[in-house]
């Protein structure tokens, strides 16, 4: 590896790091907003997306420029590659935080409405996920990249028993379906962070062993039958 081609790749790599940094408290504080009923903190979720969003370009800018100036091979190639999808992904989740606020924001005229104590554990459960599948990005570790893929499962459980909860509450009082209604689209929004942190995952074992993971057990699944 040349010395410019480590010096860019440290450069973007740092980026990357401080883009995650404010994605994960972009989550926080949208799930806060939404428990809390904080409107103005819904508010400052949704203005901090343009600046992930110019984040993101740049990051990926200089990604595009190192595949052109460095023309890289084998491992750096697939950092540079999983880097960019990464970077993707961070950007993304920003925008489900971003909707996980516009339904805090709708829910602050229904102060009284019970949120579902599944709501909190499942952004507890996808943030986890997002901070361990960057760690493993940073520590090159498979195996913590491996538990973040299995945990998902837990977090679909989990937003079925929310569906369940607001189902049951809505065929009780049907003056609680609009409110519910918010907590079904913030529930889902969670469980595609969670996705997302399976995709850091995934990605981060592609650039350490070179294996394609994604959809694997849906093919063993079809191989069976």
């Amino acid at each position: 590896m040349s010395l410019h081609l480590s010096q860019d790749l440290t450069e973007a790599h740092n980026s990357l790091l401080k883009l995650s940094g404010s994605v994960e408290d972009m989550i926080a504080s949208a799930v806060r907003s939404l428990v809390e009923r904080r409107g103005a903190l819904a508010a400052e979720v949704i203005g901090r997306d343009s600046q992930i969003d110019r984040s993101e370009v740049r990051i990926e800018e200089d990604c595009l420029k190192m595949l052109a100036l460095h023309q890289p091979v084998a491992a750096d190639l697939r950092r540079i590659t999983t880097m960019m999808k990464i970077n993707d992904d961070l950007e993304r989740i920003a925008d489900l935080a971003c909707n996980i606020a516009q339904r805090a924001d709708s829910l602050v005229p229904y102060p009284e409405f019970p949120i579902p104590p599944g709501i909190n554990e499942m952004a507890l459960m996808s943030t986890s996920m997002v901070r361990r599948s960057l760690d493993s990005f940073v520590q090159r570790n498979t195996e913590q990249a491996h538990q973040v893929i299995e945990e998902d499962d837990r977090v679909d459980a989990k937003n079925v028993e929310v569906i369940e909860t607001l189902t049951s509450l809505m065929t009780r009082d049907n003056t609680q379906i609009a409110a519910a209604m918010h907590c079904f689209s913030a529930s889902r929004h969670l469980e595609q962070i969670a996705d997302h942190a399976v995709s850091i995952a995934e990605d981060l074992i592609y650039m350490v062993d070179g294996v394609i993971v994604r959809h694997r057990q849906i093919l063993l699944r079809s191989n069976v039958t």
